[in-house]
């Protein structure tokens, strides 16, 4: 059986953004953090990192924030980016301050560009993001479009055939499945991740997205009782959800 991690206390909670090693110490010896309900009295105790520790520590009467490991679905709402690169509020500042101060830091699965809302999967497990972004994965991405002109009728149909070829590129799409929803809107799921694809694609065939919003990552759903801006830590099998079964 393999050994849990370890981390000194002081470590663990200045790698979870409570402060420096010297700011941390300060707490502890405030008597400000407790495990299994007794206080911690020495800032280099060695931790046990698990899965409930959030559940077992608490830090100034507060739970421990999760540990390293997180992963959250967020409700991006428009106007905010993904990437530094772009202006504007980042995503990052809709999560706690204490958050950002992460290591390691949290990273998004994949990008929502400004003008796009919707599910949103962030981390800190490195090799989790590369697992689910990884091509070979064929994680799907379903999102809800709106349109500005009717449907032509004969979408689904190109776009299902593997053959569409975007402006400036030299491979064609791989098959993606639409849903005609009304004539001026669709779900479209794709396992690619191509800039602006869903746009693209809809401007090949001459019409224009006025609306897009993402609401399903594999198997798993953005919840309706989400608010944008809002966003909820995931569990073990809501990760599961996203990935498609071995094969």
């Amino acid at each position: 059986m393999s050994k849990l991690p370890t981390l000194r206390l002081d470590r663990l909670l200045a790698n979870l953004g409570y402060g420096s090693r010297r700011e941390v110490q300060q707490l502890v010896y405030a008597d400000a953090v407790t495990l299994d309900g007794e206080v911690i009295e020495d800032a280099d105790r060695r931790i046990a990192v698990t899965r409930d520790l959030s559940e077992r520590m608490t830090v100034d009467g507060k739970p421990l924030d999760p540990p390293p490991g997180l992963v959250l679905m967020l409700h991006k709402p428009l106007g905010v980016t993904c990437s530094h690169k772009e202006a504007g509020p980042l995503v990052y500042s809709l999560l706690p301050p204490r958050w950002r101060r992460r290591d390691p830091a949290l990273s998004t699965i994949g990008r929502l560009d400004k003008e796009t809302s919707g599910l949103l999967l962030m981390t800190d497990d490195g090799a989790l993001l590369h697992r689910i972004i990884s091509p070979r994965n064929h994680v799907s991405k379903r999102y809800h479009v709106t349109l500005d002109r009717p449907l032509r009728g004969d979408e689904a149909e190109i776009f299902a055939s593997g053959t569409l070829m975007l402006d400036n590129e030299d491979k064609p799409l791989l098959p993606v499945e639409m849903e005609t929803l009304s004539e001026t809107s669709a779900y479209v799921t794709l396992t690619e991740g191509r800039y602006h694809q869903v746009r693209r694609m809809f401007a090949a065939v001459g019409n224009h997205v006025t609306v897009l919003h993402r609401d399903r990552m594999g198997g798993l759903a953005l919840p309706e009782d989400l608010a944008p801006g809002e966003y909820r830590v995931l569990t073990e099998a809501d990760i599961a959800q996203v990935l498609p079964s071995s094969r």
